[in-house]
């Protein structure tokens, strides 16, 4: 077993700390949380053991999982590799892209192994379609929450939207071309809703909107190419795609055929591949441990999270 500690004890480091002290593939060693009050209330709540400093935990450990603030990301990741120590950080990867790139370097000069929290990686509504996904020409992404005061330190980009970016980077094989946004600060001192069209040199084009002033919650991507649309609902835990193919010669009664303006004739194929329940942010963790200790490529690396990061950035570029 992997020995690990968390930094950060907060929504989500609280949950991270209850998943790995289950988890088989791990030993919690316990955690540091700088707020000394929520440190002493989370250690007598739940038993996790309470580290002083950043650097005693970081000894003890095999793994950190950074679950702090992100402006605290690269300095925690720096200090954790530097000690030989494989990093799960916590999405977005930093703050900014340099201290990403710093943070890819510092990681192959210590041969340690990085893992980014992009949980939409693990969705099962996203892994159950994901190998039907192929060569995408457009994409249309709807990330919709009701305002929470948490998060409103970053851009919605970063804070929501990066999520889908991350998605789309994962199955789109091309290079960024071009990018246009538009965003607007309706209660935060950063946008709040923010919509960004990204085009790529193959030709795709996936246009991205995120909103944490809604008054309902939305978490759906589309996705259209040849012959086929699949849709993803990252919130219902739903996937559905919808094929289109030739008519065979003795179609059914009951099929359902279209035919363009050339007359040429399609018929429509319904699948809803079989989604498994899970939980996104254990089968994460547990990836991670598994890549470590096989010496494999993790699922969403520290490049991945560095990629998703530029065109996020870019993407606040253009407000």
């Amino acid at each position: 077993m992997l020995k690990v500690g968390v930094l950060g004890a907060g929504h989500l480091g609280k949950i991270h700390l209850r998943l790995l002290n289950q988890s088989s593939k791990y030993e919690l060693v316990g955690f540091y949380d700088p707020l000394k009050e929520n440190a002493i209330k989370v250690s007598e709540e739940f038993g996790y053991k309470n580290f002083v400093t950043i650097s005693e935990l970081i000894k003890e450990v095999d793994v950190v999982d950074i679950v702090t603030p992100t402006l605290s990301h690269f300095e925690c990741a720096k200090e954790a590799i530097e000690a030989g120590k494989h990093v799960f950080i916590e999405k977005p990867i930093t703050n900014t892209v340099e201290e990403a790139q710093a943070i890819r370097v510092l990681a192959s000069q210590n041969h340690v192994l990085g893992q980014v929290g992009h949980v939409e990686r693990f969705n099962p509504a996203f892994t159950a379609a994901k190998d039907k996904i192929k060569n995408p020409m457009f994409i249309e992404c709807h990330r919709l929450a009701e305002f929470n005061p948490r998060g409103t330190d970053v851009p919605v980009v970063l804070d929501l939207m990066i999520h889908d970016i991350d998605i789309i980077l994962s199955v789109v094989p091309s290079f960024v071309k071009n990018i246009h946004a538009s965003g607007v600060s309706v209660i935060s001192d950063t946008p709040d809703i923010a919509n960004a069209r990204i085009e790529f040199e193959n030709g795709c084009v996936a246009n991205l909107t995120a909103s944490r002033i809604s008054l309902k919650n939305m978490r759906k991507t589309r996705f259209f190419q040849k012959d086929a649309y699949i849709s993803v609902d990252f919130l219902e835990k739903k996937s559905e795609v919808v094929r289109m193919k030739d008519v065979p010669e003795n179609p059914d009664e009951f099929a359902m055929i279209l035919q363009n303006a050339e007359g040429v004739k399609k018929q429509i194929y319904f699948e809803n591949p079989p989604v498994e329940n899970n939980n996104a942010i254990l089968d994460e963790l547990e990836t991670f441990a598994d890549a470590i200790v096989n010496e494999t490529r993790p699922i969403v690396t520290l490049n991945d999270g560095t990629k998703a990061l530029k065109v996020a950035h870019q993407i606040i570029s253009n407000f």
